[in-house]
């Protein structure tokens, strides 16, 4: 209660006319962190003031959630999986800060029980692979967005689930996120100028009847080309087309800290598409966070 009478008092100072006095009361109303943007937003929406008063809420408003979003990462960090739907929605939470977590996980698993029920202990790896596609790409519609393969849309994972389309590193995370928690393993692996996903040999089978994967990989999927099955050669070949040599680090899974790092990167190229210094330095040190 102490601390509402408390806030409340520091909104009205926000107009103060001297500088000094206001940045007072934006580090003040700062410490309180969260608590203070509903009292905020609500002064923004009733109060009468003028627009001073409004541009500063709103800088105060979005440097508070700013910081719970750097605390957020930093925790994720800090955690010992580095879960990476939880990781994504963190990041989604620097547009969207008030987003409803539940909606995403709600779709998520709708989608992991849909493939589920199809699923039998008999199945080779393609043949789940192929059930996954049905229900990923043509049952709940995702797919590539090409039109607006830059938007940032393609990269919030809450507007990518709400909108069915996303970019090839967004896909892929939803894809692998329902694929392990099916027990499938299926993790991302970081290429140049594009992003796949690699299907684990677990049981040293090899990628097909004769081959074997010296990177312990049984096939790789496209999530941006509806799911398509790659082969270790493909790789190679679309490695060659850029003229890059052949790293280790382009045939293996990357880490999920390295799949949040290309998230955000992906994001700033996005905002400079469109000049957004602003987003772009925000992100940049989002970006630095990540070793």
């Amino acid at each position: 209660m102490q601390s509402e009478k408390s806030i409340k008092a520091l909104i009205r100072l926000i107009d103060d006319p001297d500088e000094n006095i206001y940045r007072h009361v934006r580090d003040e109303l700062m410490s309180y962190g969260t608590d203070a943007v509903p009292f905020l937003e609500s002064s923004w929406e009733k109060e009468d003031y003028d627009l001073i008063f409004q541009r500063r809420i709103e800088q105060i408003v979005h440097d508070i959630q700013f910081e719970d979003v750097k605390t957020q990462l930093q925790l994720w960090l800090n955690s010992e999986d580095k879960n990476l739907l939880k990781g994504a929605i963190t990041l989604a939470k620097y547009q969207y800060p008030g987003l409803d977590e539940t909606l995403i996980y709600d779709e998520i698993n709708k989608i992991k029980t849909d493939v589920w029920l199809e699923l039998n202990p008999k199945q080779t790896a393609f043949e789940q692979i192929k059930i996954l596609n049905k229900v990923f790409f043509s049952i709940h519609g995702f797919h590539g967005d090409s039109k607006h393969f830059h938007s940032p849309m393609n990269s919030y994972i809450n507007t990518v689930v709400e909108s069915r389309k996303g970019n090839p590193l967004s896909l892929s995370l939803i894809y692998s996120v329902v694929a392990q928690e099916l027990g499938m393993p299926v993790f991302g692996v970081n290429l140049p100028n594009h992003f796949v996903l690699a299907y684990m040999d677990d049981h040293n089978t090899g990628l097909f009847a004769q081959e074997k994967s010296k990177y312990g990989v049984l096939f790789y999927i496209n999530a941006f080309s509806r799911g398509n099955i790659l082969n270790e050669k493909a790789i190679a070949d679309f490695l060659d087309s850029l003229k890059i040599d052949h790293k280790r680090e382009y045939f293996e899974p990357c880490s999920n800290s390295a799949i949040l790092k290309r998230m955000i990167t992906n994001l700033i190229n996005s905002y400079q598409q469109v000049g957004n210094k602003e987003k772009i330095e925000e992100l940049s040190e989002l970006r630095e966070m990540i070793p």
